[in-house]
């Protein structure tokens, strides 16, 4: 067991032990990669020739002499499990060729939610060429977004195929997806005794957001990410000290839903690779204090026409003056219709709904929504259309969540309120948090699940969910979901104890 410690209390994280004191070998790293490895040609190439290099068509072939002349030597095949963490073979350069067309295979059955018994076929990885990139604190591996695929055709419950049967369905109706992701989280320091506890000892403001001081004291890793996310070509336009103690923000450019999902998958890695290096630990976990804020993974979203580009969100004269458009609002009232459903996606963790409250931050309010509603730029409502229109956002996803499973959820949630052409209502400006409940029946307005278990009941109820994940995969969900609320609620914990234990 390792702890976290700070003036807020102290949480505890199980480990398992592999070699090392807390999980793999132990090891040291320099805060300057070039120092440890050798980079070769490709420090030298442009971020456009280093994107280019993956996204032009080239042959497989052409693609392995090019990174063999940029001193790659090995190539990751990368696929996520349920939780959306990667999974991956190493194939070394002279068979990298073998590992494009296919060749890597694996054992379904060994993943945490991947519905495959022990006396089934592997599946095999099918990596998309143009989600290639090297990783940047080793350029000599590189790493590929795969597709799952078995017995020669794609495998129904892999993750990024249950994107791509959504984004279909929108190609179809003629628009693209985009989504833009605000990806939050924490980085700690491990202490002497084990525990956690933030990197700066200044980092103890009750109102941390935007403190200049924090954010750079925790400068060396920071620019390390924000150099290395620069370097793959995300564009990174902005990055803050968020509300939590040790808690960042990191905002980039949106793209295609897809590509966004590979993104997201592949910042978790990097970041704590990157942290590791300055001896530093970066948590994903939503909540991880009971008085600062969680993270989320607020989603920015519009749909645009698949020939043109033209986002089709965008209405400058929207009679409701949040500059959205009829399709807009239509994909809002969807989403809103499936909401339950997409929480159990969304924020997949029993953690994550001591995230959705109201209260909870030394700050004042903990920014998460708690009711289903819309409404113009406000914070206090699920989905917020922001100041500028042309774009929805929705609050309720945290860091923790599947991207690839969330986004497909989500605009198979639009795409079916903009076939039906249902409306929202009007929007909420007013502070949804000061609405009283007798209000809110009156407005007709519920409320997000307050537990993974409500949420997962709610997605098991939905037509949707199985039409999006397919019954394989829907079904491994939801007893994969079931019994990891079971076991937490078969868990006695030390507020129990401290609470109850002599109380009678």
């Amino acid at each position: 067991m390792v702890s976290f410690r700070c003036r807020h209390g102290i949480f505890w994280i199980r480990r398992e032990r592999r070699g090392g004191r807390y999980g793999g070998e132990s090891r040291s790293y320099s805060s300057n990669p070039t120092s440890t490895m050798w980079l070769g040609k490709f420090d030298k190439l442009t971020i456009g020739e280093r994107i280019h290099m993956f996204k032009n068509g080239d042959s497989p072939d052409v693609l392995t002499a090019k990174l063999k002349e940029s001193g790659v030597k090995y190539g990751l095949a990368s696929f996520v499990d349920l939780h959306g963490i990667p999974k991956a073979k190493a194939v070394p350069i002279d068979h990298l060729q073998q590992m494009l067309a296919g060749s890597e295979m694996f054992t379904g059955a060994a993943l945490d939610g991947v519905p495959q018994g022990v006396n089934e076929d592997e599946v095999n990885a099918q990596p998309d060429m143009a989600s290639g990139l090297i990783l940047p604190w080793n350029h000599e591996v590189a790493w590929f977004a795969s597709d799952l695929y078995l017995k020669g055709a794609p495998f129904e419950a892999c993750s990024r195929n249950i994107l791509r049967r959504a984004l279909k369905d929108a190609a179809e109706m003629g628009f693209r997806f985009n989504l833009g992701i605000e990806t939050e989280f924490f980085i700690f320091r491990r202490t002497s005794d084990g525990s956690f506890s933030p990197v700066s000892d200044r980092d103890a403001l009750d109102k941390s957001a935007y403190d200049v001081r924090t954010l750079l004291d925790y400068y060396p890793i920071i620019d390390e990410i924000v150099t290395a996310m620069n370097k793959l070509g995300w564009d990174v336009y902005s990055f803050d000290h968020e509300d939590g103690t040790g808690q960042f923000e990191t905002d980039f450019a949106y793209t295609e839903a897809l590509e966004m999902a590979d993104r997201f998958t592949f910042f978790r890695y990097m970041v704590h690779e990157i942290a590791r290096k300055h001896d530093a630990v970066v948590c994903f976990m939503p909540k991880p204090m009971s008085d600062r804020t969680g993270s989320a993974a607020h989603f920015n979203m519009s749909l645009a026409d698949s020939q043109t580009g033209t986002n089709l969100f965008e209405d400058a004269n929207d009679p409701r003056g949040c500059g959205l458009s009829t399709l807009g609002y239509q994909f809002i009232s969807g989403a809103l219709r499936h909401a339950k459903a997409i929480c159990a996606v969304a924020a997949p963790l029993v953690n994550s709904y001591k995230r959705l409250v109201i209260q909870g931050s030394m700050s004042g309010f903990t920014w998460a929504p708690i009711y289903i509603c819309y409404g113009g730029n406000n914070r206090t409502n699920m989905f917020r259309i922001p100041s500028q229109g042309n774009r929805v956002e929705c609050r309720a996803p945290d860091i923790a969540c599947n991207l690839y499973l969330a986004a497909a959820m989500m605009l198979r949630a639009g795409l079916e309120g903009i076939r039906e052409e249902l409306d929202p209502g009007e929007p909420h400006f007013e502070n949804m948090y000061e609405r009283s409940p007798e209000e809110l029946n009156k407005l007709a307005i519920d409320v997000l699940p307050r537990t993974l278990l409500e949420a997962v009941e709610a997605f098991a109820a939905d037509s949707l969910s199985q039409e999006t994940f397919g019954t394989s995969m829907y079904e491994a969900f939801v007893d994969f979901k079931r019994n990891e609320w079971n076991a937490y609620h078969n868990h006695v914990s030390d507020w129990e104890r401290e609470r109850y234990g002599t109380m009678f």
